[in-house]
Protein backbone atom coordinates (compact mmCIF):
# COMPACT_ATOMS: atom_id res chain seq x y z
CA UNK A 1 0.00 0.00 0.00
CA UNK A 2 1.61 3.36 -1.18
CA UNK A 3 2.21 5.91 1.86
CA UNK A 4 -0.60 8.99 2.28
CA UNK A 5 1.54 12.04 0.57
CA UNK A 6 2.52 14.45 3.38
CA UNK A 7 -0.05 17.45 4.60
CA UNK A 8 1.52 21.07 5.01
CA UNK A 9 0.44 24.19 6.28
CA UNK A 10 0.30 26.97 4.11
CA UNK A 11 3.34 29.11 3.87
CA UNK A 12 2.86 31.59 7.13
CA UNK A 13 3.76 34.94 7.21
CA UNK A 14 5.94 37.32 9.61
CA UNK A 15 2.77 38.26 11.44
CA UNK A 16 1.40 34.95 11.12
CA UNK A 17 4.39 33.53 12.84
CA UNK A 18 4.35 35.59 15.54
CA UNK A 19 0.90 35.44 16.69
CA UNK A 20 1.28 31.48 16.70
CA UNK A 21 4.13 31.45 19.00
CA UNK A 22 2.51 33.98 21.25
CA UNK A 23 -1.20 31.22 21.19
CA UNK A 24 1.46 28.56 22.43
CA UNK A 25 3.28 30.78 25.10
CA UNK A 26 -0.45 32.32 26.58
CA UNK A 27 -3.47 30.26 25.61
CA UNK A 28 -5.26 29.05 28.56
CA UNK A 29 -7.51 26.57 26.82
CA UNK A 30 -6.08 23.19 25.74
CA UNK A 31 -7.91 22.85 22.77
CA UNK A 32 -6.62 25.92 20.81
CA UNK A 33 -3.05 25.47 22.60
CA UNK A 34 -2.55 21.98 21.09
CA UNK A 35 -3.64 23.17 17.53
CA UNK A 36 -1.62 26.15 17.40
CA UNK A 37 1.46 23.89 17.89
CA UNK A 38 0.06 21.62 15.51
CA UNK A 39 0.30 24.39 12.86
CA UNK A 40 3.40 25.69 13.86
CA UNK A 41 5.25 22.54 13.98
CA UNK A 42 3.69 22.40 10.30
CA UNK A 43 4.71 25.65 9.02
CA UNK A 44 8.74 24.91 10.48
CA UNK A 45 8.42 21.73 8.24
CA UNK A 46 7.59 18.80 10.34
CA UNK A 47 5.24 15.98 8.77
CA UNK A 48 2.84 14.62 10.01
CA UNK A 49 4.51 11.47 11.61
CA UNK A 50 6.65 13.23 13.07
CA UNK A 51 3.61 15.68 15.07
CA UNK A 52 1.76 12.70 15.80
CA UNK A 53 4.31 11.00 17.34
CA UNK A 54 5.29 14.07 19.81
CA UNK A 55 2.02 15.42 20.49
CA UNK A 56 0.11 11.53 20.94
CA UNK A 57 -2.72 12.67 18.78
CA UNK A 58 -3.62 10.87 15.47
CA UNK A 59 -2.66 11.53 12.36
CA UNK A 60 -6.17 12.16 10.86
CA UNK A 61 -6.63 14.96 13.38
CA UNK A 62 -3.50 16.81 12.27
CA UNK A 63 -4.49 16.74 9.11
CA UNK A 64 -7.94 18.27 10.02
CA UNK A 65 -6.43 20.98 11.81
CA UNK A 66 -3.68 21.54 8.72
CA UNK A 67 -6.73 21.91 6.43
CA UNK A 68 -8.77 23.83 8.62
CA UNK A 69 -6.22 26.22 9.23
CA UNK A 70 -5.69 26.63 5.44
CA UNK A 71 -8.97 27.29 4.99
CA UNK A 72 -10.14 29.89 7.60
CA UNK A 73 -6.91 30.72 9.36
CA UNK A 74 -6.80 31.49 12.89
CA UNK A 75 -10.41 31.00 13.27
CA UNK A 76 -9.80 27.22 13.09
CA UNK A 77 -7.91 27.39 16.20
CA UNK A 78 -11.12 27.78 17.90
CA UNK A 79 -12.71 24.73 19.62
CA UNK A 80 -16.81 25.03 18.48
CA UNK A 81 -18.43 23.53 20.84
CA UNK A 82 -21.36 21.29 20.40
CA UNK A 83 -23.41 22.89 23.27
CA UNK A 84 -23.88 20.00 25.82
CA UNK A 85 -27.65 17.83 25.95
CA UNK A 86 -30.24 19.63 25.23
CA UNK A 87 -32.45 21.72 27.50
CA UNK A 88 -34.63 19.29 30.19
CA UNK A 89 -36.49 23.19 30.70
CA UNK A 90 -38.01 24.44 27.42
CA UNK A 91 -38.23 28.11 26.55
CA UNK A 92 -41.75 28.64 27.21
CA UNK A 93 -41.66 27.27 30.93
CA UNK A 94 -38.23 29.47 30.91
CA UNK A 95 -40.68 32.58 29.96
CA UNK A 96 -42.73 31.41 32.23
CA UNK A 97 -40.15 31.29 34.90
CA UNK A 98 -39.20 35.05 34.58
CA UNK A 99 -42.43 36.35 34.79
CA UNK A 100 -43.25 34.80 37.95
CA UNK A 101 -39.99 35.50 39.48
CA UNK A 102 -40.66 39.68 38.47
CA UNK A 103 -44.04 39.10 40.49
CA UNK A 104 -44.74 39.64 44.14
CA UNK A 105 -45.23 36.89 46.39
CA UNK A 106 -48.87 38.82 47.51
CA UNK A 107 -49.80 38.60 43.77
CA UNK A 108 -50.02 34.60 44.37
CA UNK A 109 -51.78 35.17 47.68
CA UNK A 110 -48.33 34.56 49.71
CA UNK A 111 -48.51 37.07 52.76
CA UNK A 112 -45.88 35.64 55.08
CA UNK A 113 -42.89 37.45 52.82
CA UNK A 114 -42.90 40.38 50.53
CA UNK A 115 -39.94 38.93 48.08
CA UNK A 116 -38.65 35.94 46.00
CA UNK A 117 -35.67 34.36 47.27
CA UNK A 118 -34.00 32.06 44.86
CA UNK A 119 -35.10 28.88 47.51
CA UNK A 120 -38.26 30.31 47.91
CA UNK A 121 -39.08 31.03 44.32
CA UNK A 122 -38.13 26.99 43.83
CA UNK A 123 -40.68 25.85 46.52
CA UNK A 124 -42.99 27.89 44.46
CA UNK A 125 -42.39 26.63 41.13
CA UNK A 126 -42.86 22.69 41.96
CA UNK A 127 -45.87 23.57 44.18
CA UNK A 128 -47.40 25.20 41.23
CA UNK A 129 -46.43 22.91 39.02
CA UNK A 130 -44.61 24.81 36.77
CA UNK A 131 -41.38 22.37 37.12
CA UNK A 132 -40.90 19.11 38.05
CA UNK A 133 -37.51 19.56 39.70
CA UNK A 134 -34.90 22.41 39.47
CA UNK A 135 -32.13 23.42 41.53
CA UNK A 136 -31.26 27.32 42.84
CA UNK A 137 -28.20 27.36 40.27
CA UNK A 138 -30.59 26.25 37.50
CA UNK A 139 -33.05 28.84 38.41
CA UNK A 140 -30.50 31.35 38.80
CA UNK A 141 -28.97 30.68 35.17
CA UNK A 142 -32.54 31.01 33.43
CA UNK A 143 -33.27 34.32 35.64
CA UNK A 144 -29.52 35.50 34.68
CA UNK A 145 -30.00 34.83 30.68
CA UNK A 146 -33.51 36.36 30.64
CA UNK A 147 -32.56 39.39 32.00
CA UNK A 148 -33.88 38.91 35.51
CA UNK A 149 -31.57 40.52 38.36
CA UNK A 150 -31.77 41.45 41.98
CA UNK A 151 -32.21 44.58 42.29
CA UNK A 152 -32.85 47.29 44.64
CA UNK A 153 -36.21 49.24 44.49
CA UNK A 154 -36.00 52.78 44.04
CA UNK A 155 -38.04 55.17 44.62
CA UNK A 156 -40.68 57.84 42.14
CA UNK A 157 -41.78 61.18 44.06
CA UNK A 158 -45.04 62.05 41.41
CA UNK A 159 -45.77 65.36 40.83
CA UNK A 160 -49.07 67.17 42.08
CA UNK A 161 -48.98 69.73 40.04
CA UNK A 162 -52.49 69.76 38.26
CA UNK A 163 -50.49 72.08 35.18
CA UNK A 164 -47.37 69.90 35.12
CA UNK A 165 -47.47 69.29 31.33
CA UNK A 166 -48.33 73.13 30.90
CA UNK A 167 -45.42 74.22 32.53
CA UNK A 168 -42.39 71.84 31.58
CA UNK A 169 -43.71 72.74 28.32
CA UNK A 170 -43.12 76.42 28.67
CA UNK A 171 -39.63 75.38 29.79
CA UNK A 172 -38.77 73.81 26.59
CA UNK A 173 -40.27 76.27 24.32
CA UNK A 174 -37.87 78.71 25.90
CA UNK A 175 -34.87 75.88 25.48
CA UNK A 176 -35.82 74.83 22.59
CA UNK A 177 -36.54 78.72 21.45
CA UNK A 178 -34.56 81.31 23.05
CA UNK A 179 -36.90 84.56 22.61
CA UNK A 180 -35.65 86.88 20.99
CA UNK A 181 -35.91 89.97 23.00
CA UNK A 182 -34.32 88.76 26.02
CA UNK A 183 -31.92 85.73 27.57
CA UNK A 184 -32.66 82.66 29.45
CA UNK A 185 -31.16 82.29 32.66
CA UNK A 186 -31.44 78.93 34.82
CA UNK A 187 -31.06 79.31 38.37
CA UNK A 188 -30.40 77.27 41.55
CA UNK A 189 -29.26 76.94 45.13
CA UNK A 190 -26.19 74.54 44.94
CA UNK A 191 -24.86 72.89 48.48
CA UNK A 192 -24.81 72.64 51.69
CA UNK A 193 -21.50 73.49 51.46
CA UNK A 194 -20.49 71.94 54.82
CA UNK A 195 -16.62 70.61 55.44
CA UNK A 196 -16.20 67.20 55.57
CA UNK A 197 -14.31 64.40 53.40
CA UNK A 198 -15.94 63.62 50.63
CA UNK A 199 -15.70 60.36 48.79
CA UNK A 200 -14.57 60.31 45.02
CA UNK A 201 -12.85 58.36 41.94
CA UNK A 202 -9.20 58.26 40.92
CA UNK A 203 -6.88 56.20 39.18
CA UNK A 204 -5.19 54.46 41.68
CA UNK A 205 -3.07 50.94 41.34
CA UNK A 206 -5.44 47.86 42.01
CA UNK A 207 -6.61 47.00 45.58
CA UNK A 208 -5.40 50.48 46.41
CA UNK A 209 -7.80 53.04 47.11
CA UNK A 210 -6.81 56.68 48.45
CA UNK A 211 -7.68 56.68 51.51
CA UNK A 212 -9.60 59.71 53.55
CA UNK A 213 -9.73 60.36 56.97
CA UNK A 214 -13.33 59.15 58.82
CA UNK A 215 -15.44 61.86 60.62
CA UNK A 216 -18.83 62.80 62.19
CA UNK A 217 -17.87 66.27 63.18
CA UNK A 218 -18.72 68.77 60.62
CA UNK A 219 -17.05 72.12 62.01
CA UNK A 220 -16.93 75.49 60.42
CA UNK A 221 -20.37 75.87 59.56
CA UNK A 222 -22.91 75.58 56.46
CA UNK A 223 -22.68 78.15 53.34
CA UNK A 224 -24.56 78.01 50.45
CA UNK A 225 -24.04 78.57 46.84
CA UNK A 226 -26.21 80.30 44.26
CA UNK A 227 -25.34 80.23 40.74
CA UNK A 228 -26.82 80.60 37.39
CA UNK A 229 -26.29 79.02 34.10
CA UNK A 230 -26.60 81.63 31.05
CA UNK A 231 -27.92 79.59 27.84
CA UNK A 232 -26.84 81.77 25.44
CA UNK A 233 -23.27 81.56 26.44
CA UNK A 234 -23.23 78.32 29.05
CA UNK A 235 -21.13 80.31 31.14
CA UNK A 236 -22.07 80.14 35.06
CA UNK A 237 -22.37 82.71 37.41
CA UNK A 238 -22.53 82.58 41.53
CA UNK A 239 -21.79 83.67 44.34
CA UNK A 240 -20.82 82.01 48.10
CA UNK A 241 -23.40 83.02 50.91
CA UNK A 242 -23.93 82.15 54.59
CA UNK A 243 -27.80 82.38 53.95
CA UNK A 244 -29.90 81.19 50.80
CA UNK A 245 -32.79 83.22 51.72
CA UNK A 246 -35.12 85.78 49.36
CA UNK A 247 -31.89 88.56 49.78
CA UNK A 248 -29.53 86.53 48.98
CA UNK A 249 -31.57 85.57 46.12
CA UNK A 250 -32.67 89.30 44.82
CA UNK A 251 -28.83 90.39 45.56
CA UNK A 252 -28.13 87.76 42.62
CA UNK A 253 -30.92 88.64 40.69
CA UNK A 254 -29.85 92.33 40.73
CA UNK A 255 -26.22 91.36 39.33
CA UNK A 256 -28.09 89.49 36.26
CA UNK A 257 -29.82 92.30 35.73
CA UNK A 258 -26.89 94.42 35.64
CA UNK A 259 -24.49 92.51 33.57
CA UNK A 260 -27.69 92.28 31.17
CA UNK A 261 -29.28 95.93 31.25
CA UNK A 262 -30.85 96.29 27.73
CA UNK A 263 -32.34 92.66 27.96
CA UNK A 264 -35.73 90.94 29.25
CA UNK A 265 -34.45 88.33 31.57
CA UNK A 266 -36.46 84.54 31.65
CA UNK A 267 -35.28 83.53 34.49
CA UNK A 268 -35.65 79.69 35.21
CA UNK A 269 -36.34 78.63 38.87
CA UNK A 270 -37.88 75.70 41.20
CA UNK A 271 -40.03 76.59 43.93
CA UNK A 272 -38.02 77.22 46.67
CA UNK A 273 -40.05 79.92 49.02
CA UNK A 274 -37.45 82.77 48.66
CA UNK A 275 -38.28 82.34 44.78
CA UNK A 276 -41.89 83.34 45.17
CA UNK A 277 -41.22 86.03 47.96
CA UNK A 278 -43.19 88.80 47.46
CA UNK A 279 -40.40 91.12 47.27
CA UNK A 280 -38.84 89.05 44.80
CA UNK A 281 -41.74 89.12 42.43
CA UNK A 282 -41.95 92.98 43.14
CA UNK A 283 -38.78 93.69 41.84
CA UNK A 284 -38.77 91.54 39.47
CA UNK A 285 -42.32 93.26 37.76
CA UNK A 286 -40.79 96.19 37.77
CA UNK A 287 -37.16 95.59 36.19
CA UNK A 288 -38.10 93.46 33.48
CA UNK A 289 -37.51 89.79 34.63
CA UNK A 290 -39.73 87.11 34.58
CA UNK A 291 -39.90 84.10 36.67
CA UNK A 292 -40.75 81.11 35.02
CA UNK A 293 -41.28 78.45 38.03
CA UNK A 294 -41.15 74.96 36.94
CA UNK A 295 -43.18 72.50 37.75
CA UNK A 296 -43.97 70.69 41.39
CA UNK A 297 -41.45 68.00 41.79
CA UNK A 298 -39.36 68.91 38.71
CA UNK A 299 -36.31 70.49 39.35
CA UNK A 300 -34.62 68.56 36.69
CA UNK A 301 -36.24 70.35 34.31
CA UNK A 302 -33.58 73.01 35.13
CA UNK A 303 -30.49 72.59 32.68
CA UNK A 304 -28.21 73.89 35.61
CA UNK A 305 -28.48 70.86 37.72
CA UNK A 306 -26.78 68.93 35.32
CA UNK A 307 -23.71 71.78 35.97
CA UNK A 308 -23.80 71.26 39.86
CA UNK A 309 -23.32 67.70 39.28
CA UNK A 310 -20.12 68.14 37.46
CA UNK A 311 -19.06 70.61 39.75
CA UNK A 312 -19.48 68.01 43.04
CA UNK A 313 -17.98 65.61 40.63
CA UNK A 314 -14.75 67.46 39.18
CA UNK A 315 -14.46 69.91 42.34
CA UNK A 316 -15.39 68.38 45.34
CA UNK A 317 -15.55 64.90 45.12
CA UNK A 318 -12.32 63.32 46.36
CA UNK A 319 -11.98 66.42 48.63
CA UNK A 320 -11.35 67.38 52.25
CA UNK A 321 -11.24 70.95 52.84
CA UNK A 322 -10.25 71.82 56.15
CA UNK A 323 -11.99 75.13 55.54
CA UNK A 324 -14.64 77.40 53.42
CA UNK A 325 -11.45 79.31 51.90
CA UNK A 326 -10.05 76.63 50.85
CA UNK A 327 -13.05 74.85 49.53
CA UNK A 328 -14.82 78.14 48.13
CA UNK A 329 -11.03 78.52 45.88
CA UNK A 330 -11.57 75.17 44.65
CA UNK A 331 -15.04 75.77 43.31
CA UNK A 332 -13.40 79.01 42.31
CA UNK A 333 -10.88 77.21 40.14
CA UNK A 334 -13.68 74.69 38.46
CA UNK A 335 -15.93 77.27 37.49
CA UNK A 336 -13.23 79.63 35.70
CA UNK A 337 -11.56 76.74 34.35
CA UNK A 338 -15.19 75.66 32.92
CA UNK A 339 -16.47 78.93 31.52
CA UNK A 340 -13.40 79.53 29.63
CA UNK A 341 -14.33 76.12 27.52
CA UNK A 342 -18.21 77.11 28.00
CA UNK A 343 -20.71 76.65 25.05
CA UNK A 344 -23.98 77.73 24.12
CA UNK A 345 -26.33 75.70 25.79
CA UNK A 346 -28.54 73.90 23.32
CA UNK A 347 -30.35 70.34 22.86
CA UNK A 348 -32.30 69.74 26.34
CA UNK A 349 -33.30 65.84 26.61
CA UNK A 350 -33.87 66.12 22.76
CA UNK A 351 -34.53 61.71 23.11
CA UNK A 352 -36.02 61.74 26.35
CA UNK A 353 -39.39 60.43 26.61
CA UNK A 354 -40.77 63.84 28.40
CA UNK A 355 -40.87 65.44 24.81
CA UNK A 356 -43.88 63.03 24.14
CA UNK A 357 -45.51 63.43 27.35
CA UNK A 358 -49.38 64.48 26.86
CA UNK A 359 -50.39 63.78 30.56
CA UNK A 360 -47.87 63.38 34.00
CA UNK A 361 -47.37 59.27 34.06
CA UNK A 362 -48.92 58.65 37.22
CA UNK A 363 -46.68 54.86 36.86
CA UNK A 364 -43.09 54.59 36.01
CA UNK A 365 -41.73 51.43 35.10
Amino acid sequence: MARRPEVFVRALSMEEGRKLQRVTRTSKDPVRLRRAIVVMMSGQGQTVRDITSLLQVSAEYVRDVIHAFNERGFDALDPKWSGGRPKVIGEQIRERICLIARTSPADWGITAFSTWSLAKLREHLIGRGTVAAISRETLRRILHAGGVSWQTTTTWKASTDPDFIAKMHRVLDLYDHPPADGRVVCVDEFGPLNLQPRKGKAWRPVTKPARQRATYNRHGGVMHMLAALDLATGKIFYRIRDRKRHREFLDLLKTLRTRWPDEKLYVVVDNFSPHRHPKVRTWCAAHDVELVFLPTYGSWLNWIEAEFAALRYFALNGTDHRSHEEQNAAIEGYIRWRNARAQPKTAFATDSPIRTWTHYPTKVA
